[in-house]
């Protein structure tokens, strides 16, 4: 009996640059990422708002660390300051709907353009420092944002807040969490789809090459000015828009929110979920705002047998994010991508070990 050549298939053989480079390197993960989006679509039908809330959580954080792993682990850049475009997007967003009218819908992606020209100031000094002193710089540009947030009343409306108008599309409110819920996720699949092309385009291959090896890339042609720089405002675009649909799913923005606490709290989802993969930007944060509601559970198994952990869970929650990101540093300091690279290899081989 003759076997078709598909039927004979034992590996993935790529002949050209695009076959390389595709997003989906198999028809079956391909299938796999629109079954997951199916599952998506009707999760609102069959989970409680809890559920749903902290799947929304995940969208918008997942958006902001997407930005922040394609400076970082991308192009090398560090950042302590991705907070801070966190908050001039939920501010911006707020602002403009609030002040100039314009719709919620068209705020959101004006709020990241907002974010982005911040990000391309913050990030001059990337054209002459960088390592420690360019991550000082960041984080010169966290307090001085943060101080901004706390007085700009006309924009920011000072210690007080802002109020973040529901979204609205044909006369339809989003003022619930399951109908909310599409439109993260709606903005979720775009901007992923768009970080994962532009990390296959010319840009993102510069990028990396500013990475790997500087001097090399810049004999190569790349100019370093450009790319460092460019790198930092569509980290700062991505920022905007989590922000902004952030604000809008709040309803209202504090100053508070955006202190250098979140900066470090997506500094950390990208380290867990691993440097320059755009699937372990999801799984770290997916595990980042997990982690607490884990934690809660467990005060809630052990709160009888030691009454003072109840007391402190709020402390354990700080600990038990910060104990996570030294141990994957020490012991996984590829990330959960890594882990999760592993796992599918082992039982594309099972049984055989080669």
């Amino acid at each position: 009996m003759a076997l078709s050549a598909d039927s004979m298939r034992c590996g993935e053989f790529r002949t050209t640059y695009k076959a390389d480079t595709t997003i989906f390197p198999t028809p079956r993960s391909r299938n796999f990422a629109l079954a997951g989006l199916l599952m998506l679509l009707v999760t609102p039908f069959i989970f409680e708002s809890y559920i749903i809330s902290l799947l929304i959580q995940i969208g918008y954080y997942a958006i902001a660390a997407l930005g922040l792993n394609i400076l970082v682990g991308s192009t090398g850049q560090i950042s302590i300051g991705h907070g801070a475009f966190f908050g001039v997007g939920a501010f911006g967003s707020a602002w403009l709907n609030n002040s100039l009218g314009i719709p919620v819908i068209l705020a959101i992606p004006l709020a990241g353009g907002m974010a982005a020209a911040v990000g391309l100031v913050a990030g001059i000094p990337a054209l002459r420092i960088k390592g420690l002193y360019l991550a000082i710089a960041t984080l010169a540009a966290q307090f001085i944002l943060e101080d901004m947030f706390s007085r700009a009343v006309w924009f920011t409306g000072g210690p007080a807040g802002s109020m973040a108008s529901e979204l609205s599309i044909f006369g339809y409110n989003f003022n619930s969490d399951q109908s909310y819920f599409y439109i993260v996720l709606l903005f979720l699949v775009v901007m992923f789809l768009a970080g994962t092309n532009m990390l296959r385009s010319r840009d993102g291959r510069a990028f990396v090459a500013v990475r790997d090896h500087y001097l090399s890339a810049e004999i190569m042609g790349i100019n370093l000015a450009k790319y460092r720089v460019l790198s930092f405002g569509v980290a700062a675009f991505y920022a905007g828009i989590g922000g902004a649909l952030f604000a809008h799913y709040l309803g209202y923005v504090s100053s508070e929110s955006f202190t250098l606490m979140l900066s470090i709290q997506l500094l950390g989802m990208i380290i867990i979920g691993g440097l320059g993969s755009v699937m372990g930007t999801l799984l770290g944060v997916t595990f980042m705002v997990l982690l607490p509601e884990v934690m809660d559970g467990v005060v809630a198994v052990v709160g009888d047998v030691l009454p003072s952990l109840v007391q402190g869970s709020a402390y354990l929650k700080q600990m038990a994010i910060g104990l996570a990101i030294v141990l994957f540093l020490i012991f996984e300091p590829d990330g959960l991508a890594h882990r999760w690279k592993q796992i599918k290899a082992y039982w594309k081989l099972y049984p055989f070990s080669y």
